[in-house]
């Protein structure tokens, strides 16, 4: 059993587990379970519109959820940071939109966060709530409540409750398909078979990583500034890498789609400013190998340019790993489940990187686990 010095790790490593109670709350006998079907039916608006409404990870889950919900169930998906959705100041009266609201927080009091929710009701929209605290203020006055089973997080660096928030989010694009008929009875099956199978195949991949990424800390230490680059849903990982990065270790990062590099950031690229790629790939989906050829194509011209770059990649994919400066593997899954498999590593380097600066990683300066919001000093 692996040693756990700080809570961070140790919830790394709880992922498995609590992907699979989260799973278990929404899968029966390898099936959605009816009760839930019939909670969520009045849920989703008849025009198909949702607006989901989160800050800081839990926004980039919601950014996966908006690829996972247009791609998988034909819905039409905005992504607002709460922060801002709440101060829009929209007359609900010549508002014409009135999409379903659906709010992301871990602790389910997030300031911000609730005070959208609060704003989608007042409109009379519907709303749903996806937090780690059933009896949270959140879970209780949305319309509909979808819980993890995370667990406790005690580190204020989100892992656990991440990877079970893009679990709940897939296995409600799986609720909203069937709902609408968007996939057949057998791609179901193969959809609920492939995230059940999910949990497993990280945790026999946990201590790889580890070790990986431990070194990785080591090697890219010195760096002042790191580029994480991702296409289509892989974008939302490659911000919640740089988040992770960011809150963890105070080394800066940045997040971007791929093709965005060439117009504007790669004049900071450097040996001090190195790149982390997403460059899995779904073989079975053609969109997703068009993404990944030309990520490749970016890999070789950052090579040429003798770029600094740590990929991520299918198990196995030589043409990428000698495109890059390192390589982490992870093992091949569809499209809209590898982020949750990918983000893995990026956690390990993260807390790898604090450690190496000499950063209590459990509790980052100026952060709370719940941002609620501040009253003025008397």
């Amino acid at each position: 059993m692996p040693r756990f010095n700080h809570e961070m790790l140790r919830e790394i490593y709880e992922q498995p587990l609590a992907l699979r109670r989260t799973m278990g709350l929404y899968l029966a006998n390898n099936a959605l379970k009816p009760d839930v079907a019939a909670l969520l039916a009045g849920w989703a608006i008849p025009e198909g519109e949702i607006l989901i409404a989160a800050s800081g990870s839990s926004r980039h889950s919601g950014l996966a959820a908006e690829i996972m919900l247009e791609d998988l169930c034909g819905l039409a998906v905005d992504v607002e940071y709460a922060s801002e959705y709440s101060c829009r100041g929209v007359n609900a009266n010549a508002d014409v939109r009135h999409p379903s609201v659906l709010v992301l927080s871990q602790s389910g009091e997030t300031s911000d966060t609730l005070a959208a929710l609060r704003e989608g009701r007042r409109r009379g929209q519907k709303t749903l709530a996806i937090t780690n605290a059933t009896a949270s203020t959140m879970a209780t006055e949305a319309d509909v409540s979808m819980p993890l089973a995370a667990g406790i997080e005690k580190a204020i660096p989100a892992t656990k409750s991440f990877t079970c928030q893009l679990a709940v989010l897939y296995l409600l694009a799986l609720y909203e398909g069937a709902r609408l008929g968007r996939f057949s009875a057998a791609t179901l099956a193969t959809y609920i078979r492939e995230v059940e199978a999910l949990a497993g195949q990280i945790e026999a991949q946990l201590d790889g990583w580890r070790e990986q990424m431990a070194a990785l800390a080591i090697k890219y230490k010195s760096a002042n500034t790191f580029l994480y680059l991702g296409r289509g849903i892989h974008y939302a990982i490659a911000r919640e890498g740089a988040l992770k990065l960011k809150e963890a270790s105070y080394v800066h990062a940045e997040g971007y789609p791929t093709g965005e590099l060439k117009h504007g950031p790669n004049a900071l690229v450097s040996d001090t400013v190195p790149l982390v790629v997403l460059a899995t790939v779904d073989r079975a989906l053609d969109a997703s190998v068009l993404r990944y050829e030309k990520t490749l194509q970016l890999l070789r011209d950052m090579q040429a340019q003798g770029a600094r770059v740590i990929a991520v990649a299918n198990s196995g994919d030589e043409e990428v790993a000698g495109l890059a400066s390192d390589c982490v593997f992870v093992e091949p899954a569809s499209e809209y489940l590898l982020p949750i498999a990918e983000v893995v590593p990026l956690q390990l380097f993260s807390y790898f990187m604090a450690l190496a600066h000499g950063v209590d990683v459990d509790r980052p300066r100026n952060l709370s686990k719940a941002v609620v919001e501040s009253r003025p000093q008397p």
